[in-house]
This record gives structure tokens, C-alpha cells and sequence, in this order.
């Protein structure tokens, strides 16, 4: 997609979000993440996701409907960003399904860049530009997420996820998800299986 395709795309409505996030996670595939933090532009095609299912997932923040300072937004309002920081070290992305009641959330995992590689390039440092946004950590510092964008709606926010055509069904493959001890063999993880973006490959 070039940069003038994606600028000319519309925006995922609130609507979009309003169903189960394991749904959702495997409707963002294909659809474009766009970033004008600082002024700059980046985006990027989403090939990678994880589905949280809130209260009832061990995985989930929202396990069990417990709250703490740093999980407050998955709580919030379907459409919004929910991002936290992992491990002490990077960022991570997600967006709120289905209300807030349930605290039910998708992971972004990884895009194949698409536009603003060069800043992208300048935030992440020397790596193929394929790696830039090949995880979550990366993904957030390629296009300058930080804690900043937590809780807020996804529209009309300075990162915005633009419609796209739905990916050729054959490319797309449902996998456990990865990096997590807890209910880690459900199958969560959601890909386009050739992508050369992804944070793990087969």
C-alpha cells in the first residue's frame, strides 16, 4: 500500500472493536497502523497479533478482574489504546474489545513496515528494515509509542489502524501464543504465515 492509498483510507470504527477480541485479532490482519507521533509519519501493515480474553484468561492483565495502577485502561472505553510497559524495558500495544466490563484486549505484535522507514530506521538503529516492527517492544519504538498513548480512543488519536483489504484467507494461520507461561498452548496468535515481519517465525 502506498503512502497515498493509506492517507486516503478510513479509519476502523469503534464498531469494529465491539466483539470478541480473538475476532478482532484475526480481522487486523492485513489492516495499516498509522503514526504521525512528533510530526513524523510511519506506518505499517499488521501481520501479527494476540488476542487477551480479560477476566476469564489466565494470560490476561484483567485475570480474575483485578485492577492496579498500570492496568486501568484495559478497562476502558472499546477502541481504545491500552499500553503498558513489559518486563521494565519496552512498550506494548494493544487495543479494548467488546466494552469495558470485561477487560478484554489485542495485542499488536508485529507490522511490515510500509512508510516513514527512515524514522523508523532513526528510532530503532541499524537492523533490515523487516525487523523494525517484528515485536511488540519494536513495533511501539518504531512508531514512537510510548505510555502517553494509554487510554486514549484509538480514533481520532495520533496512531490510528486504517481499513485494508482482508488478506487472502490461505495466508492467515491461528498459532498458541508466544512469550507468556500462563494458558500459553491457547491458540491466540494470529499471523500471516509468509510474512518476513513476523516476531517469530515458524
Amino acid at each position: 500500500m502506498t503512502r497515498s492509498r493509506t492517507r486516503r483510507a478510513a479509519t476502523l470504527p469503534v464498531a469494529f472493536f465491539e466483539r470478541s477480541a480473538a475476532d478482532v485479532a484475526k480481522a487486523l490482519l492485513g489492516k495499516v497502523v498509522v503514526s504521525t507521533i512528533g510530526g513524523e509519519e510511519t506506518s505499517g501493515r499488521i501481520v501479527e497479533t494476540e488476542a487477551y480474553l480479560g477476566r476469564d484468561d489466565p494470560a490476561s492483565h484483567a485475570f480474575g478482574g483485578r485492577r492496579n495502577a498500570q492496568n486501568q485502561s484495559i478497562y476502558g472505553p472499546t477502541g481504545s489504546w491500552y499500553v503498558y510497559r513489559s518486563y521494565g524495558m519496552h512498550w506494548c500495544a494493544n487495543l479494548v474489545c467488546a466494552g469495558p466490563a470485561g477487560g478484554s484486549a489485542v495485542l499488536l505484535r508485529a507490522l511490515e513496515p510500509v512508510a516513514g522507514l527512515d524514522v523508523m530506521g532513526r528510532r530503532r538503529g541499524s537492523m533490515a528494515p523487516r525487523l523494525y516492527c517484528a515485536g511488540p517492544g519494536r513495533l511501539c519504538q518504531a512508531l514512537g509509542i510510548d505510555r502517553r498513548l494509554d487510554g486514549v480512543m484509538m480514533p481520532p488519536s495520533e496512531v490510528v489502524v486504517l481499513d485494508a483489504s482482508d488478506p487472502d484467507p490461505a495466508e492467515v494461520q491461528t498459532t498458541p501464543r508466544i512469550g507468556i507461561t500462563r494458558a500459553a498452548d491457547w491458540p491466540l496468535r494470529f499471523i500471516l504465515a509468509d510474512s518476513p515481519a513476523l516476531s517469530r517465525r515458524r
